[in-house]
């Protein structure tokens, strides 16, 4: 009788005996494996005469300990998974913070942590010449290690006071770049001092640039969105006169007027990021508009006017569109970009359009923005008008708010009248405003 090979598997789920793998050979496996072994090599038991290839054990009930990250999770809720599974080996690490940097305006500002209810550093950003410490980072391109912070407290500025303050007593920075350009850093808190050793800092060093490649997947996603959104604009050879740095300037306010109500409204530091990356994408539905009605230099005919209020919604379609072609479903808070283009136009006393929404069920990030485009709108030259100046148009919001435009949001920009000015210094009014 010729001998045939036996290729044993043991899965634990399964309840076949034997089972045919290919012409001379059999797989052997189930729950009652390790019985019939038994058996087998004790003689009690004698099959016909296979010859015993291999036993191979299979198992299915190891779990990958960062399977969320192949998820639609939000990058914080990644960044709070791969939190936990650092914390199997390295209990210390309090806080996992991230800050990116405005290559424009060289301001750092807080994006997202792990850090729950401790988080001295929410809403905050520094001109990176003026965080000195961190500045060395970047011009040595190498990362630091601060085993003792005691003495950050006495730090000069308010992100080493807060960080005092909070009780870290050691922290390891990591400086992020992608394709050579610097895009902020990655920060490791803990409470305990002395405690960031070359064996910790080895296996820190592997999460640190696996959370810096997925902000950067993160950031490329949402650059991808935006360079598809723009180029089809170019491609049916439209233009809309607000732009070049009528969005610089716009969506700064956005941001700045979410930062002044992140408290009131609970507002963390990614929503406030992603007003700020998705407020320029406002009018893109505008692309649809012919011609001779996007660029008419006087006042629109009602039917104009009809046809014109129709690029909300097409800006929805086409968002939509561009997620569906380009396989942009994984983009985190994308309803914050379809809230935008769409709803930016609605009024708090339901006289807007599309929908004719009132007061808070327009979307926060909508009456956001729509603040911050009229206030650039006034205050920039158009070619049927001349720009007003800052306190003619902090006269017209106020007149507007209750009425078209959202109280809290109207007040948060007047507020901020210095910031206002230095955004207007940094980005000047060019031909097209």
């Amino acid at each position: 009788m010729a001998v045939k090979q036996l290729v044993v598997f043991t899965p634990l789920d399964s309840n076949l005996l034997i089972s045919p793998l290919k012409s001379g050979t059999f797989v052997f496996k189930g729950a009652l494996f390790s019985v019939l072994r038994k058996l087998i090599w004790t003689g009690l038991f004698k099959p016909p005469p296979f010859q015993i290839q291999a036993i191979i054990p299979m198992m299915f009930n190891h779990r990958d300990a960062l399977e969320d990250l192949n998820s639609h999770l939000p990058l914080k809720d990644k960044l709070v998974s791969a939190h936990r599974v650092i914390q199997q080996n390295l209990d210390f690490v309090a806080r996992i913070a991230v800050t990116l940097f405005d290559s424009q305006t060289h301001v750092l500002r807080t994006y997202i942590d792990s850090s729950g209810e401790d988080n001295p550093l929410n809403n905050y950003q520094i001109p990176l010449n003026q965080a000195r410490s961190l500045k060395e980072i970047l011009e040595k391109k190498r990362p630091r290690v601060v085993n003792n912070l005691i003495t950050f407290e006495q730090g000069n500025q308010e992100h080493t006071k807060r960080i005092g303050r909070q009780g870290y007593a050691a922290s390891y920075t990591m400086p992020m770049f992608h394709g050579g350009e610097f895009i902020g850093f990655l920060f490791f808190n803990s409470y305990q001092t002395n405690v960031f050793t070359e064996k910790a800092l080895r296996e820190l060093d592997v999460f640190g640039h696996l959370i810096a490649l997925m902000v950067i997947s993160e950031l490329s996603t949402i650059h991808v969105m935006n360079a598809a959104l723009k180029t089809t604009g170019k491609i049916t050879h439209l233009r809309d006169p607000e732009t070049g740095s009528h969005l610089d300037r716009m969506s700064r306010y956005s941001r700045l007027i979410a930062q002044s109500l992140a408290r009131q409204y609970q507002l963390n530091d990614e929503y406030i990021e992603y007003v700020f990356m998705f407020s320029p994408l406002h009018d893109i539905g505008k692309i649809a508009i012919p011609d001779s009605i996007l660029l008419k230099p006087g006042p629109l005919s009602a039917s104009e006017r009809k046809i014109m209020n129709t690029h909300a919604r097409r800006g929805r379609e086409m968002i939509d569109e561009i997620v569906a072609n380009f396989s942009l479903d994984g983009i985190a808070h994308i309803d914050i970009l379809r809230n935008i283009a769409e709803f930016h136009h609605e009024a708090v006393n339901g006289s807007g359009y599309p929908c004719g929404k009132i007061n808070h069920d327009i979307p926060l990030e909508a009456r956001i923005v729509a603040v911050a485009d009229i206030f650039d709108a006034l205050t920039s030259r158009r070619p049927y008008k001349e720009a007003w100046s800052n306190d003619r148009a902090f006269d017209t919001l106020r007149q507007l708010a209750g009425e078209k435009l959202d109280v809290d949001c109207v007040n948060a920009l007047i507020e901020h009248r210095a910031e206002i000015e230095r955004i207007q210094c940094q980005f000047n009014e060019d031909v097209y405003g």
